[in-house]
């Protein structure tokens, strides 16, 4: 990550703006917005868990990766704010999340045929066969962190 990155752990005051972005989102829409709720939002800046890029006083995006399952729970960019290198950034600092908790494979799910997928391909995560709500399973091994 860059020094210079405009990242910070995201407070309870940001979750307007959070759930804006991720009801802006042009791809892998939340098809049942009562599926991720303010307790969930809650609970997950309550733990540290979500990054957000924040520059000029305006939240671009945000991330963040569960601990309990080792998962990347969010990677939303707000749509004007695209292909800025933003999501690699966020993307970074979520995985960075889950392996410093110990996680030595993370999972994520995104739709397929989506630039996600196509990022996640990218990033060299593997990809699995499509889950009955469409969805593909991408994973990554990660090293070991010592100590843990």
């Amino acid at each position: 990550m860059s020094p210079a990155a405009p990242i910070r752990l995201a407070t309870l005051a940001d979750i307007p703006r959070l759930m804006e972005i991720r009801a802006a989102v042009k791809e892998n829409i939340l098809s049942d917005p009562s599926k991720v709720t303010l307790a969930d939002y809650e609970w997950f800046i309550g733990n540290n868990l979500v990054w957000v890029w924040d520059e000029g006083a305006t939240i671009k995006g945000l991330s963040a990766g569960d601990v309990r399952d080792g998962s990347v729970w969010a990677l939303f960019i707000d749509p004007p704010y695209e292909r800025q290198g933003i999501g690699r950034v966020l993307f970074a600092a979520a995985c960075r999340t889950l392996t410093d908790a110990g996680h030595a494979e993370l999972r994520l799910y995104t739709g397929a045929g989506t630039r996600a997928a196509d990022f996640y391909r990218a990033a060299g995560w593997r990809e699995s066969p499509a889950n009955e709500k469409g969805e593909i399973i991408f994973t990554l091994k990660t090293a070991p962190v010592p100590g843990l």
